[in-house]
């Protein structure tokens, strides 16, 4: 089982711990991974993703819900005449 996001495969990062004395020491990041169900051409998969991607996948939902929001209002627009 590796532990990386599904997606973006981002993984662990390996490092040092450095304290005031400099003894350095190994120390390993991990990414903040959830388990989460997406819905991929119609059927649910589920992923485990950063909590970083899940943001990024919540964003572009936003934005496109907003793009389909402006494409409706201005198809609306062009249908109503303008009556001044």
């Amino acid at each position: 089982m590796s532990y990386a996001c599904d997606i973006t495969g981002k993984g662990k990062q390996f490092g040092n711990n450095v304290p005031f004395s400099q003894k350095k020491t190994r120390k390993v990041w991990k990414p903040n991974l959830q388990p989460k169900t997406i819905v991929l051409n119609g059927q649910k998969v589920r992923l485990k993703l950063a909590t970083s991607t899940i943001r990024t996948l919540k964003k572009w939902e936003r934005e496109e819900v907003a793009k389909a929001a402006k494409r409706e209002a201005a198809q609306l627009a062009k249908q109503t005449p303008a009556t001044a």
